[in-house]
């Protein structure tokens, strides 16, 4: 029996989470709500910028139709200027779960934040919380000394983990040399990487589609959002443009065109173009995963019959 197989295979609980997973603009939104109206049951979102009440358009946020078609959560629950870590949302998330399956035999988790599903299928280190002093000494430290200085004294206090962060991820950078100096241990030390015992069955189904059919829907919705007044949401947070949560595709280029560094056809195109270049990041992570059952979004009877063949009890 592989991996895929066991992890799939109907355990004594009777209660499953259905994880429905992809890139961004795959189609997982329209899907989930269809299959979450089949089961009679909700949605929690695993997207780690939809979590902000600011950004709706940017992070293609469920609109109102659509939450009320089927009950969310973890959706538009945060301001920007709040601090939020993937410990918390592992807590969280779990939390709600706990309720959700009180009266639920199957709850659904979509979203694209790689890091927020594998909070709740596999479970994250338990790192001490950072300290408010702490944090906004590091994250002063960002602003006045740039990213460049901290990746340096990462390199010398973690030299571990330095070999595998995102250099370019001042959140990762950050978090890391918080955890050093308010434990005087290495970030690394916390990261046991150990899968923690979930309470319910977890079904994991993926949506992909042929590169170029995911690019041109990519390219559709980033048209779509500059129609439905991106650059005017972009434009009400200026005065925020320092917080991590806006260093994100769709808001960073369109900071930089309002700058006048880039003129706005130019900026749409970048966007596009790093939009594609984090679909790619997304389908590397997921890729590695053998547990995710791989799907056309237009395969939905045979996801039926796969839910069906795990337990999961839908109309086919």
């Amino acid at each position: 029996m592989n991996r895929r197989d066991a992890a799939c295979r109907v355990s004594p609980s009777a209660k499953s989470l259905l994880a429905l997973i992809g890139p961004t603009g795959v189609g997982k939104t329209e899907l989930s709500l269809r299959l979450a109206e089949a089961l009679r049951t909700s949605i929690v979102s695993a997207d780690s910028r939809q979590l902000y009440a600011e950004l709706k358009i940017g992070t293609a946020a469920p609109t109102p139709e659509q939450l009320s078609r089927v009950p969310h959560y973890l959706v538009g629950t945060l301001h920007l200027t709040d601090y939020y870590s993937a410990a918390q949302y592992e807590e969280e998330a779990m939390a709600i779960l706990d309720r959700l399956f009180a009266t639920r035999d199957t709850v659904v988790l979509t979203g694209g934040s790689m890091m927020y599903v594998d909070a709740i299928c596999q479970g994250i280190d338990d790192i001490p919380t950072v300290d408010t002093e702490t944090r906004q000494t590091l994250l002063r430290r960002y602003e006045e000394e740039g990213l460049e200085r901290l990746c340096a004294e990462l390199r010398l206090m973690d030299p571990e983990y330095y070999r595998i962060v995102d250099l370019k991820n001042p959140k990762r950078v950050i978090h890391a040399l918080e955890i050093c100096y308010m434990t005087g241990r290495t970030y690394t030390s916390f990261r046991i990487r150990q899968r923690k015992e979930r309470p319910f069955r977890i079904l994991k189904v993926g949506l992909c589609r042929p590169r170029e059919e995911l690019y041109e829907r990519i390219n559709q919705r980033v048209d779509l959002m500059m129609r439905d007044g991106l650059l005017e949401e972009v434009r009400s947070l200026l005065p925020y443009r320092h917080l991590n949560s806006l260093n994100t595709v769709g808001y960073k280029e369109l900071f930089k065109c309002l700058d006048g560094e880039w003129t706005l056809p130019f900026t749409i195109e970048k966007i596009k173009q790093n939009t594609r270049i984090y679909s790619r990041k997304q389908m590397t992570w997921f890729k590695r995963d053998e547990e995710i059952h791989w799907f056309h979004p237009e395969q939905e009877e045979e996801i039926r019959k796969l839910l069906v063949r795990n337990g999961i009890t839908v109309p086919i």
